[in-house]
């Protein structure tokens, strides 16, 4: 690693301005990132797609679980292209299957979730630590960049589910008048899973064409990370700095070189014609300030301000002062106890201290989500299952009258259809009364239409709207307007008309048996 050969500016940067740098990498590289990242993930993703299409939901989960293995390789481009060599995708692609060797299994098992997933991945990669050494390494350089690198991993998880929401509105907004009609919520819950199970592996797809864009953008954040944390630790800026200060003075060291070899012969020639130059003549070896005089005129000025401000502090105190007590004892000596617990606490006992306190938290976090799995068990069995089963609510007792009219089933009769036939003669009013109202009892009781009393004759057309019923509503739209012409103008459609609503009726109401 040549620090002379990097395409960025080496310096200390605040954690912010790291991912920035992290993002504009991408940027740089991102032909390369996204078409090596499509390559390696997409024909995975149809592969898992195709070996669980009964379970979409089981493979978009082992994808997105196994991005730890897919962000070796934008890494592995990145370190390279950060000292000018950058890899063709054909070298890339070589290089990926020697890249999951080291730790892959611990990446995808207990260190899966981590949340500075990105800034370490370079420990193990790049530097090829492992045991003990890495978690050294680790205590290091967790120092301080670890809330930046958590963060990073936060705000890349709100990110890419705003991405693939956004696509799916996306996607949504641009489908045809015509097929968005079909697709409400009733209807997705009524289906069949077979029957809707590609929009589930489409919504999966949109998932992994948003890795495509995303991933390499944070790999290349937490790289970033890395790198700043080195170059803060190892001090490369200075590095560099006497790097270039080298490769002026060696320029001309030749001229030096020569202008010594020079002037050396006429300074030997001074030196011997005038023995009080030289340097052990006894005017220099008897100055007046001494090597004693000058310790004592440090120390003076060491005990005067600003140096030394010395202060005079009243308060209060009960029984022994503490202070009392630490004169008494040896002058910087630590307290016994304080000894035997440094001595206990090494670098072994707290990793296994450490080791205990996570697995207890994992531990717990397990415990959590099986309590909350437990006590919400019915409310998720509702989305899981097939056919979800909604909360049963308590149903409002129905209205028995509408707009004056009986709706009650008992008050109907039989066949309503022949019963308005034999009215149609004598009592056209009550024939086409009797079809409306029992228009409106199969609405309220077969239909689950919510009817009021203070409902009008519109209203009830616009909530048979809803249904989604052309035949239904064509009928109702026609029995309305003959009832409206009938109750409020006094006009009794023709007989073509009688026998059309009565043909109407049997059609659509299973020819006219309540039921």
């Amino acid at each position: 690693m040549r620090l002379s050969d990097a395409t960025v500016v080496i310096r200390p940067r605040t954690t912010w301005e790291a991912m920035d740098l992290g993002v504009l990498m991408s940027q740089q590289h991102r032909r390369l990132l996204m078409t090596s990242w499509a390559i390696v993930t997409l024909p995975l993703f149809a592969l898992l797609s195709l070996l669980l299409w009964d379970r979409p939901s089981l493979a978009v989960f082992i994808f997105w679980w196994l991005k730890p293995a897919y962000e070796r390789l934008p890494l592995y481009i990145l370190s390279k292209a950060l000292f000018g060599e950058t890899p063709t995708l054909k070298e890339a692609l070589r290089e990926w299957p020697r890249l999951l060797k080291p730790q892959l299994l611990a990446s995808l098992t207990w260190r899966r979730l981590s949340f500075s997933r990105s800034f370490l991945l370079p420990v193990v990669q790049l530097e090829g630590l492992s045991g003990t050494a890495r978690q050294r390494r680790l205590q290091v350089l967790l120092q301080r960049n670890a809330g930046a690198a958590q963060w990073l991993t936060i705000i890349g998880v709100h990110l890419e589910t705003a991405l693939w929401i956004g696509l799916l509105v996306l996607f949504y907004m641009l489908l045809p008048q015509q097929i968005e009609t079909d697709w409400d919520w009733q209807t997705l819950i009524v289906a069949s899973g077979q029957e809707w199970r590609w929009l589930e592996h489409l919504t999966n797809a949109f998932y992994a064409l948003i890795l495509v864009v995303w991933e390499p953008i944070y790999v290349a954040c937490g790289f970033s990370l890395y790198l700043n944390r080195r170059t803060s630790l190892e001090a490369w800026d200075i590095e560099l700095v006497f790097r270039r200060l080298r490769q002026r003075l060696n320029s001309s060291a030749v001229a030096v070189l020569l202008a010594v070899c020079l002037l050396l012969p006429n300074v030997q020639s001074v030196w011997a014609a005038d023995p009080a130059s030289a340097p052990d003549a006894p005017r220099l070896l008897h100055q007046p300030l001494t090597s004693q005089a000058s310790r004592d005129s440090i120390k003076a000025l060491l005990e005067r301000p600003p140096f030394k401000n010395p202060q005079t502090v009243t308060r209060y105190r009960f029984g022994d002062d503490p202070a009392d007590t630490a004169k008494t004892e040896k002058p910087g000596a630590a307290p016994q106890w304080l000894k035997t617990l440094l001595g206990w606490l090494d670098g072994l006992h707290l990793d296994v201290l450490a080791k205990v306190i996570e697995v207890l938290l994992w531990g717990a976090l397990l415990a959590a989500l099986g309590w909350l799995i437990w006590r919400y068990r019915e409310l998720l069995q509702a989305f899981v299952s097939r056919r979800p089963k909604l909360p049963v609510r308590s149903k409002q007792p129905l209205p028995q009258q509408a707009f004056g009219l009986d709706l009650a089933r008992e008050s109907l009769p039989d066949d309503i259809a022949s019963s308005a036939e034999q009215l149609w003669q004598t009592q056209p009013r009550a024939a086409l009364g009797l079809l409306y109202r029992g228009l409106l009892s199969h609405l309220l009781h077969d239909f689950d239409l919510t009817l009021k009393p203070a409902d009008t004759e519109h209203q009830v057309l616009t909530r048979i709207e809803q249904l989604q019923r052309p035949q239904l509503l064509a009928y109702s739209r026609n029995l309305t307007g003959h009832w409206q012409n009938m109750a409020y103008g006094h006009r009794v459609p023709a007989a073509h008309l009688q026998q059309e609503l009565c043909d109407g009726w049997r059609t659509l109401f299973n020819h006219g048996a309540r039921h």
